[in-house]
């Protein structure tokens, strides 16, 4: 059976000024795969999530989630945008989890949680309640609802910001560097939560500096340095066996246990 496409990327550049961060970036991720992206900083892994999950803008290059085209390049190579029905359709389909769990402050957890769901979706709120309460159980949350964030570890914090973007059941779950803001025990607990999702055949996308967990967890490996994709493959075979210099380079600064 082929496999179905849940976003897809095709010759995507974005620079700002006369700086080029994404050189002609192509990439599909498919229906239950994990895709982990690594690299230097500055290299332009997180502008890259940031244009496909919207943040930025592609200067060229077709965007498309599913069935749906978000941009395409138009007679002068330029991407063209669709309307806001396409974009607010688009922003249904994928979550987004930050490095630093942008969450809003003032609000329960459980109305970070929900406030999408009855705001954007028009959820009724029992049911906005039942859904979030549940994601918070499985989270390992269910005793902190009423709590707000600054009374939460940072691990409880990145674990709330992932129930949240999976309230909207979305095709695709982005991370960037989710635990970069963590310590290491903390660190452990959020990525215990991802294996767990890998698991459950959750489509994501995960810019990450874990190398041991990208090796295991991730279905297919990007290693991009200077805007473009150096090398790809099958994770593990990226990480225990890299082709290109410059990813023996880069991995060799990195523990891989």
């Amino acid at each position: 059976m082929e496999s179905k496409a849940v976003v897809s990327l095709a010759n995507g550049k974005k620079a700002f000024g006369d700086n080029e961060v994404l050189k002609d970036i192509s990439l599909t991720v498919n229906a239950g795969d994990v895709l982990a992206i690594i690299g230097p900083s500055g290299g332009g892994k997180s502008t890259l999530l940031r244009c496909m999950t919207l943040l930025e803008t592609l200067d060229s290059g077709d965007l498309s989630y599913g069935d749906l085209t978000v941009c395409a390049n138009d007679a002068a190579g330029r991407a063209v945008y669709g309307g806001k029905d396409v974009i607010a359709a688009a922003k249904t389909r994928f979550g987004l989890v930050f490095q630093n769990f942008n969450l809003f402050p003032h609000y329960t957890v459980l109305q970070n949680v929900t406030d999408a769901l009855i705001c954007v979706q028009k959820m009724p709120k029992d049911e906005a309640l039942a859904r979030g309460r549940e994601l918070l159980a499985r989270m390992g949350l269910a005793d902190k609802e009423s709590m707000v964030p600054c009374d939460l570890s940072g691990g409880q914090q990145q674990r709330v910001a992932i129930a949240r973007a999976m309230a909207m059941n979305p095709d695709v779950l982005f991370f960037d560097e989710p635990t970069s803001a963590l310590d290491p025990e903390l660190t452990r607990e959020v990525l215990k939560v991802i294996r767990d999702l890998a698991a459950e055949h959750m489509t994501m996308v995960i810019v990450t500096h874990e190398m041991g967990f990208a090796r295991d967890v991730a279905d297919h490996l990007i290693f991009m340095d200077g805007g473009v994709i150096v090398e790809q493959g099958p994770a593990s075979e990226v990480i225990n066996n890299p082709q290109h210099d410059r990813t023996r380079a880069f991995l060799a600064n990195y523990d891989r246990d």
